[in-house]
């Protein structure tokens, strides 16, 4: 349970071969020649048809070809002079969102078995302490120092930590290249001895068994990356005699491992997009076989914990926005039979998280677009719950699942766009609401900013919803720049959270909107479902019309709005850029998944095989065509683009770094505009860029740095539009 520790505070979000890195037209003022690769004709096959992908050849599984290599690092020679006359901006921008960080802070006290647990931020140090107490003023114990840990790293990621029932051993997952491929480390809390014991390429999931000795881990498939083996550990034995006690051979499923709150069993998790699978083994009998709890049933969704007494289960069986029941702890747990409801279905509410004590429930509930969360006592009515005020227009209540199954109260977080994170506990007695940690920032004050929230109207009438931040003093005339944020994918549900860098935007005149787009899960399941496979193509117009709103509202400027997404949010305004180049000023696309395609026909490539029911089977002649429709790569055409930035990082497990460069490439070749087009690949991170708390603040100082140089620029797109 203490791995929800290692949070971070929320700041937010070679030989060098000729042909390979050719020089382009030098553009003037610029300090380094336009990179070219070279296109090289490459057939890629599918039984739709054959598409040639001339920039193929960037791909390079090892990361080590010298000519993949010199093109990347020629990009970032190039990104960097072109950002060269913006540096003492970004130098600006740094020291006002540093200033916003405090340097010392520590994260509210979580009990579990006799001991707090606090992570802990020191001046200057760019990530966690962990310690522990067994009284909240005791002595303090380091149990894990993250910064002595990284020392001599480019790249460092702490995640999974968990402690052993007994509180003597310490185990978590380390990841010093940025791929994912991660390394258990374990610590003897009682003489402070790291233990020889050692796991490579395997997930962040732990587990202990109840004897404080066994652990159970996930390993990864070698080719694919997938978690796909539940082993078992036992102290002080090798590696090569851990057992595997389940292999999840079907490829559309990820493997997790959890315990359920009364400890008395470990969870084996399996998702795929639209099912799931438990499988139990008693903590008390860890070599004992898991037995199902359900078996898996194509589009059941559900997921499992336990009470002590009873298991508690949040289902979508006949409940699309899902259902609370309990179910008695026999061996009959498939009987849908006995299943009671807790909390019935609403097709008004998502019902999206479960926090389980004896005492009480608490879930999160999204209603409206908007997450709160309920309470109740168990054994109580529904009408009986208990729902906390929220402060501001657009806000997100997150639970917080305390270890203690005997707690008298409940913890949540509370987010807002202009609120930094509020941490409450609520007595169920006196229902009296208790702030127990803020997340500090220094010099803002929040009185001087407001928030929104509206709708926009899509192309089919749907209401989309979007959250709006600004300054008090920022009018709204038509005149401001915006800068949009869109994901929209796996029923993912972006809350409107504190970005203390945004801070930076909004006291330059700035509105922040988020465009809570259809693929995820804002409006509760059919959001979600009207946005994937053949109706993906909502989510691209659903953002589109979202920023038109913000114009035609006056919230912004025509010609000053600007997008931003990461990942599947990349796709998002990559496809929006593909479908309205003329509506963006300006573009920031972070690791994105572009080359829809040619990844999906690859069942080779992490995740691909996982992705297919989020996406769609490509080899299927439907969904081939519909793809070819939004997919960024196979859309690029000699036209006018907006400035892009486009970030990737080469050790990337779950959008490899090739898509964004093959799609720079094409654009270099293909754009008829003189705007700004930049790559930049971190050859030291992956998915997630950087980890320390000050370097995640220099990536958005360098990003923002970049939207307030574009916005300085003359705007070419309109004199180099092809005439039709």
């Amino acid at each position: 349970m203490v791995r929800a520790m290692f949070a971070r505070r929320s700041f937010v979000a070679v030989a060098v071969l000729a042909l390979a890195a050719c020089p382009g037209p030098r553009k003037p003022g610029v300090g380094a020649p336009e990179p070219v690769a070279a296109p090289k004709p490459h057939d890629v096959t599918s039984p739709n048809g054959t598409r040639n992908d001339e920039y193929y050849w960037l791909r390079d599984d090892t990361r080590k070809d010298p000519e993949v290599i010199a093109y990347l690092e020629a990009e970032n020679r190039y990104a960097r002079a072109m950002m060269e006359p913006v540096r003492p901006l970004e130098r600006t921008l740094l020291a006002e969102m540093t200033a916003r960080i405090a340097q010392q802070d520590e994260s509210a006290p979580v009990f579990e078995n006799g001991w707090w647990y606090v992570a802990k931020w020191e001046p200057k140090q760019q990530y966690a302490i962990l310690v522990r107490k067994q009284r909240k003023d005791g002595v303090e114990q380091v149990i894990l120092d993250e910064n002595e840990r990284a020392k001599g790293h480019a790249f460092y990621e702490a995640s999974g930590a968990e402690v052993s029932p007994d509180g003597r051993y310490l185990a978590w997952t380390e990841d010093t290249v940025g791929r994912r491929q991660r390394d258990l480390r374990v610590k003897d809390l009682t003489t402070g001895a790291m233990l020889p014991d050692t796991v490579h390429d395997i997930e962040n999931d732990l587990a202990w068994a109840n004897d404080s000795k066994t652990l159970f881990y996930v390993g990864k498939d070698k080719a694919t990356l997938r978690s796909r083996y539940v082993t078992r550990h036992v102290l002080g034995t090798p590696a090569s005699a851990d057992v595997v006690v389940y292999d999840e051979t079907d490829d559309a499923y990820y493997t997790g491992v959890s315990v359920t709150k009364s400890r008395k069993y470990i969870v084996i998790d399996l998702d795929s997009t639209l099912t799931t699978e438990a499988r139990l083994i008693d903590a008390s009998k860890p070599t004992e076989p898991p037995r199902v709890f359900l078996p898996r049933e194509s589009e059941h969704e559900y997921y499992v914990d336990h009470d002590g007494e009873r298991f508690v289960v949040r289902t979508n069986d006949h409940a699309k926005n899902f259902r609370i029941v309990e179910v008695p702890d026999t061996g009959a747990t498939a009987d849908r039979a006995a299943w009671r409801d807790l909390v019935p279905h609403d097709p008004d509410a998502l019902i999206s998280d479960v926090a389980v004590y004896k005492r009480f429930l608490a879930w999160e509930e999204r209603r409206g677009g908007l997450q709160r969360i309920r309470v109740m006592a168990r054994g109580a009515a529904l009408a009986d719950a208990f729902t906390p005020e929220a402060d501001d227009p657009t806000f997100a209540m997150s639970l917080e699942d305390t270890p203690e199954l005997d707690a008298a109260s409940v913890r949540w977080s509370y987010n807002a766009l202009t609120t930094p994170e509020i941490t409450y506990e609520l007595d169920l007695a006196t229902r009296r609401r208790v702030v127990i940690d803020e997340t500090p920032s220094p010099g803002f004050d929040r009185t001087q900013y407001v928030s929104e929230y509206v709708h926009a109207t899509a192309p089919d009438g749907s209401q989309i919803p979007i959250s709006i931040a600004r300054r008090k003093d920022t009018k709204l005339d038509g005149t401001a720049p915006v800068l949009v944020y869109g994901y929209g994918a796996y029923g993912y549900s972006i809350n409107p959270s504190f970005g203390l860098e945004g801070v930076s935007l909004l006291d330059r005149g700035w509105v922040y909107a988020i465009a809570h787009v259809r693929g995820g899960s804002e409006m509760g399941r059919p959001w979600y479902e009207h946005g994937r496979q053949l109706e993906k193509m909502n989510s691209f117009t659903d953002y589109i019309a979202a920023c038109e709103h913000l114009v035609t509202a006056k919230y912004a400027a025509r010609d000053k709005v600007f997008a931003v997404g990461g990942s599947a949010g990349g796709l998002l305004v990559g496809a929006a850029v593909t479908l309205r180049p003329d509506l963006f000023r300006g573009v920031l696309a972070a690791v994105p998944f572009v080359d829809v395609i040619t990844t999906m026909l690859d069942e080779t490539i992490p995740l691909t095989t996982n992705e297919f029911d989020e996406w769609g089977n490509p080899v299927d002649k439907r969904v081939y065509d519909y793809m070819l429709q939004y997919s960024p790569y196979d859309n690029v055409a000699k036209r006018a683009y907006p400035s892009i930035l486009v970030t990737t990082g080469l050790w990337d497990s779950q959008v490899q770094y090739y898509e964004p460069a093959k799609w720079v490439a094409r654009l270099r070749a293909h754009r008829t505009d003189e705007n700004l087009l930049v790559l930049e690949t971190d050859m030291t991170a992956g998915h997630g860029g950087k980890t320390g708390r000050f370097d995640e603040v220099g990536e958005w100082a360098h990003r923002y740095a970049f939207f307030l140089h574009v916005l300085e620029r003359p705007d070419s797109r309109a004199a180099r539009m092809p005439s039709p």
